[in-house]
């Protein structure tokens, strides 16, 4: 292997033999099958937004006191998670760049354990982000139903514990990944935990929801004009939506290709679908990129800590 590839241990099938995937390319060899070619310039592009934005983040949350709490040092959390994914597509255009224009020469051994660096950040940045994506809904959960004792049950210490068993499961479990990435049972295990998060933040977001509407009814009943809460409700419910859109969008499709690998990696559609894998790994990039926009842009404190960062007024 000469070169560096995004996630390379994800990118083709490895429970088929070359003859078999040659003949499946060859059986679906139309113009849509050939991929999308993505230049490293956008990556480039996109990792530094994404790396400027939850840098960004992070600094705020650590410049203003009174977004010293729980909640924040969660989404603090998700975005260095997101970081790493910025970080990793950064090194790894650098390092193509390099190697590219003849400035940097290398064994091939240096680009294998370069590869498996990058595959090891961003695996860690995918479990952990979906586990603070998770932890975040669970905390938002605690705080819309058991607002009189969220300070007991969320306690300062049990979010230190949290913060720290995340990122400890993470880089365990992205490790053991990587190194046993032929073992289908290991693929099975994350699809499988990628579904029970997106099952887990569905049914209380859901539940959120429920509850929003039965507040507002029972406003309606007991005031003329509901305005204010109505919109309130309303907002909520739009945040919840762009939270689990922009989920699906973006995490879909890579862990559909996950699931695409293991049950028919040789079939004529899979490998076409498997030819996008650069498509689905520019999602993961995006994702990064909005969630600074989502779980943190939306917070009146935290944009005006953030103007007062940007503006070095520390």
């Amino acid at each position: 292997m000469s070169t560096l590839a995004p996630l390379r241990l994800l990118r083709e099938p490895w429970n088929a033999s070359e003859g078999n995937q040659s003949n499946a390319t060859a059986g679906s060899g139309s113009t849509w099958c050939q991929g999308l070619d993505i230049p490293s310039e956008l990556f480039l592009a996109l990792g530094l937004v994404s790396l400027v934005e939850n840098l960004l983040v992070v600094a705020a949350i650590l410049k203003n006191r009174n977004l010293h709490s729980p909640t924040y040092y969660f989404i603090c959390c998700l975005a260095v998670s997101d970081m790493l994914v910025s970080i990793s597509n950064l090194a790894e255009t650098f390092f193509l760049l390099l190697l590219e224009h003849g400035l940097l020469v290398v064994r091939a051994s240096v680009v294998r354990h370069m590869d498996n660096v990058i595959d090891l950040l961003i695996c860690i940045s995918v479990v952990s982000s979906l586990s603070f994506l998770g932890v975040i809904a669970v905390d938002r959960y605690i705080t819309i139903f058991y607002a009189l004792r969220y300070h007991s049950i969320m306690t300062l210490q049990r979010a230190v514990v949290t913060m720290a068993s995340v990122w400890l499961a993470s880089t365990i479990s992205s490790t053991v990944f990587v190194t046993y990435y032929r073992n289908n049972a290991i693929l099975l295990c994350l699809i499988g935990f990628f579904l029970f998060m997106l099952v887990l933040m569905l049914v209380l977001y859901i539940h959120m929801f429920a509850l929003a509407r039965h507040h507002l009814r029972s406003i309606s009943s007991q005031q003329k004009q509901p305005t204010v809460y109505r919109s309130s409700s309303l907002k909520g419910a739009v945040t919840l939506t762009i939270l689990l859109g922009v989920f699906f969008i973006c995490w879909g499709p890579f862990f559909f290709h996950l699931i695409l690998i293991v049950t028919c990696p040789n079939n004529p559609f899979c490998t076409c679908f498997f030819s996008y894998f650069n498509l689905f790994h520019i999602l993961i990039v995006c994702n990064s990129l909005i969630d600074p926009l989502i779980y943190a842009f939306r917070s009146r404190e935290l944009r005006r800590t953030l103007r007062e960062v940007m503006l070095c007024s520390w």
